[in-house]
């Protein structure tokens, strides 16, 4: 027995469907912290008998927690409680900091990492001619919600001679924290945020399911001098992430 719905009886005589009274109830247990976000939620079959529904209607409920996003399907390991969304404002923060500041832990594992030369449409963006050598590296970033899930997948490329870095430096801090003990200064950046389909490969590294949404970010940020320091693609599993911004009238 799920020791988060001891005691809990649906009313069988409501007008309101017992799925959406099953959902409801998951929802105030992960509220009230009875199911832990990022904890795995029991099976189908033992929530429904602990209901006294059945396993079609309890599927039923978990399918309309997981369309609101307090529950994803996380593969190779099942349905669980969505971890608690990371906010971010619409500011240049890295999401390495973001983390930190959050109390998430961040970690990193750093999937690849070469001087290569630059595709012509990233050379556009930093400002340089197609073919020159940057350092290009994709990174995984978890952080702990409970446990340490994947949050972002992250492909990043930057000048070379900008940073003497390595694999190790990126595991153990931030990409904007390497550039500060530099004496380089992130300062603005240009931002499109974007959603679509998670891929096989990126689903697999983010534990989702292939055409689960993700959302994407591109940036190009800029330094005090206004050099182009840094292109970013990133991409995000949806359950677990949100922007904040504020809009004013022009």
């Amino acid at each position: 027995m799920t020791e988060a719905l001891a005691g809990v009886r649906l009313d069988y005589s409501s007008p309101v469907p017992l799925y959406h009274q099953a959902a409801r109830v998951l929802e105030e247990a992960i509220e009230e912290g009875r199911l832990a976000r990022g904890s795995k939620l029991p099976s189908e079959l033992d929530l429904a008998e602990q209901l006294g529904i059945s396993r079609p209607t309890m599927r039923a409920a978990i399918k309309q927690l997981v369309d609101k996003g307090l529950l994803v399907r996380r593969r190779g390991i099942g349905t669980m409680v969505a971890p608690k969304p990371v906010r971010r404002v619409v500011a240049l923060t890295s999401l390495y900091d973001d983390l930190k500041e959050a109390g998430r832990e961040p970690r990193t594992r750093v999937l690849r990492f070469e001087e290569a030369a630059c595709p012509p449409e990233i050379a556009e963006q930093l400002g340089v001619e197609p073919g020159v050598s940057v350092l290009s590296f994709d990174r995984l970033r978890v952080a702990n919600s409970g446990d340490y899930y994947p949050i972002a997948l992250m492909h990043n490329v930057v000048p070379a001679g900008l940073l003497e870095i390595g694999s190790a430096d990126l595991e153990r801090t931030g990409l904007y924290e390497l550039f500060r003990e530099s004496g380089i200064t992130p300062h603005v950046a240009t931002q499109r945020i974007g959603a679509r389909k998670a891929g096989d490969e990126e689903a697999e590294l983010l534990e989702i399911e292939p055409g689960d949404p993700v959302l994407t970010m591109i940036r190009v940020a800029y330094d005090t001098e206004g050099r182009p320091i840094e292109y970013g693609s990133h991409r995000y599993p949806a359950e677990s992430y949100w922007f904040e911004m504020m809009l004013m009238e022009l």
